[in-house]
């Protein structure tokens, strides 16, 4: 039914657009030049994100040293890309990965409402008389020759194109204001007052939130202000509401697909932006009469667009004054309002969630914007289908996956507890192959292109289906060890104790391994000679034991074929698990959990 909803609306929009268009040629010429800048804007992102190679995100790492460098970057990241709402969705996908901390990435906010001041001076400065199109046309042209080439000539001449556009835009939005003449009039609006001024903060609100752009609104309301459809006070009262806009629509999209320290910045980029509306709403009038003092004593007079871009300018400087010092704090109060979530279990009892699937944790549209993010987030992803993966290799030997989180491994496992289910294929079917098929359709949508990120890329890759093969071995033994653990009076009973305690060490030195504080061993050398000497005792001492008790009679043939058939899935379990570690030990520093994810009663 949905899928057959929105083609409908759709078509309505479009038919609807297209008559309003033929009954109103001001109103195309508007929604012309809207349309220019808006592709312009994402012509200029793409051809950045290509020339720069990550060069933007890793500025973003660096620049959030202290306070200072991160305003300072978050006002120029503002200007050159012209979006507050796409600046701070990168600087939450940032630190949802934890490249960048919570309070760094506070004082990148800051900064991107002060940098949406700098185009509309710009703006407000060429005035309304002055053309851009002279300048947009060459560079047009040289920015489509440049897209005929390859590598950075191509992101280039994507810039060039994009800055081209948005400069034939704002020429065509102006033309469409004064086309529009005196048939749109919103300064005749016969409301006053408070009223009034609510009104048109509930106009720049909603224009934001369609449009993803601050700066979109603004030059709207640039351009209809020195058309005459609207007054002074009505272009303040827009101004304010499209800053709250902006941070409405960011803190949609950091709360629902970002991690705990996404959300908490999009809620203090929401905090910032609506507690400076209201501090300017309740400082209304002396904050309007302010603008209006300075514009005389500096001599503007009676310009409008500069006394737009001068409110623009100082109601954010109000909202930078009072939250400067309040970062740390805030940073604090965030923590405390959105705390860590505990640590959900991995793997629901099978019989309580038949349906159920793991969904993946770190991976989100937003994530994409940034190939260092993508690549950050599969990273982490990639650990959670580790973490995952374990637990279900507990459930094929019978062991409480709580036992993997002990400090100190326990030379002796305890006795399986009956029943004993063969849980190990729906385990993999509801959790392990769906969470890998959304890693590999995350993989696809990356936008990855430098040689070390693709290489790096290769190796989760790798990492992640050598994961899936050690779950698949470990579905082939549970048959014969659910048969054996429970008949305790045959002779193999007790080899398939042995096996199931080799497995464990293996399991157990692997989480190990991946954990950022090591509780035995100290760095991935020692790790990996560990597993490879449990690894060498299952595929040789162990075998050798075997086969001596099949040459003594202790144990019957087709015991022994189940035993060599299930110590091989076991060297193969040892081997793939040999073959991440390395990928493990250096992912750790970013990992994070001791607690059980499981839940005693839940094994």
């Amino acid at each position: 039914m949905k899928t057959r909803i929105k083609p409908l609306l759709l078509c309505v929009v479009l038919l609807a657009l297209a008559y309003s268009f033929w009954h109103s040629p001001a109103w195309l010429q508007l929604c012309y030049g809207l349309a220019l800048f808006l592709f312009g804007m994402q012509c200029i992102e793409e051809g950045l994100h290509k020339a720069a190679g990550g060069t933007l995100e890793r500025l973003l790492a660096r620049s959030t040293a202290t306070p200072a460098k991160g305003l300072l970057f978050g006002m120029g990241a503002t200007f050159v890309l012209q979006s507050t709402t796409l600046v701070s969705l990168l600087t939450i996908a940032f630190l949802s990965t934890g490249l960048i901390q919570l309070a760094g990435g506070i004082a990148v906010i800051l900064g991107t409402n002060l940098g949406a001041t700098s185009g509309i001076w710009l703006l407000a400065l060429a005035g309304q008389n002055i053309s851009l199109a002279p300048v947009a046309l060459p560079m047009l042209v040289f920015g489509i020759l440049m897209s005929f080439f390859k590598g950075k000539a191509h992101a280039f001449g994507r810039v060039l194109i994009g800055i081209a556009l948005i400069f034939i835009g704002i020429d065509a939005i102006k033309n469409g204001f004064h086309d529009m003449g005196s048939g749109v009039d919103f300064a005749a609006i016969n409301i006053s007052g408070a009223a009034e001024v609510a009104v048109f903060c509930g106009i720049g609100l909603l224009l934001t939130i369609v449009l993803q752009s601050t700066h979109a609104t603004l030059i709207l309301t640039l351009a209809a202000l020195a058309g005459g459809q609207i007054g002074v006070e009505q272009a303040f009262a827009i101004a304010i509401g499209s800053n709250v806009g902006s941070s409405i629509s960011t803190a949609l999209v950091g709360m629902l697909g970002s991690e705990r320290n996404g959300q908490r910045l999009a809620l203090a980029h929401l905090l910032f932006n609506v507690v400076t509306a209201v501090l300017a709403l309740l400082l209304w009038l002396p904050l309007v009469s302010l603008v209006k003092n300075v514009a005389e004593v500096v001599g503007l007079g009676q310009n409008g667009l500069l006394q737009l871009a001068l409110f623009h300018t100082l109601f954010n400087l109000l909202g930078l004054a009072v939250f400067w010092r309040l970062q740390t704090r805030l940073a604090a109060l965030l923590q405390r309002w959105l705390p860590e979530r505990e640590q959900a279990e991995l793997l629901p009892a099978v019989a309580a969630n038949a349906a159920g699937k793991s969904l993946a944790r770190h991976l989100s549209p937003n994530m994409l914007r940034s190939g260092d993010t993508a690549l950050r987030a599969i990273f982490q992803e990639v650990h959670h289908l580790g973490d995952l993966s374990l637990e279900v290799m507990c459930h094929a030997l019978f062991i409480p996956a709580q036992q993997l989180y002990q400090p100190v491994l326990e030379e002796n496992l305890p006795a399986a507890s009956p029943p004993l289910e063969l849980d190990a294929q729906p385990l993999y079917e509801q959790h392990i192959k769906p969470l890998y098929s959304e890693l590999l359709d995350f993989i696809g949508q990356s936008d990855i292109t430098e040689q070390p990120q693709q290489q790096r890329l290769l190796q989760a890759q790798m990492t992640a289906l050598q994961l899936v093969n050690a779950v698949k071995d470990s579905k082939h033994l549970q048959k014969n060890m659910q048969h054996f653990l429970q008949q305790p009076d045959t002779a193999a009973h007790a080899y398939y104790t042995r096996l199931r305690q080799y497995l464990f060490q293996l399991l157990w030195l692997f989480r190990q391994a991946s954990q950022p504080v090591a509780a035995e061993y100290g760095d991935c050398a020692q790790y990996t000679e560990a597993l490879s000497r449990q690894v060498e005792t299952l595929n040789n001492g162990f075998r050798d034991d075997v086969m001596a008790q099949l040459r003594e009679q202790q144990i019957d043939g087709w015991q022994t074929s189940s035993l060599m058939n299930d110590i091989n899935y076991a060297y193969r379990i040892g081997l793939s698990l040999l073959e991440v570690l390395p990928s493990a030990c250096e992912y750790r520093a970013m990992l994070k959990g001791q607690e059980p994810v499981l839940k005693p009663d839940e094994d």
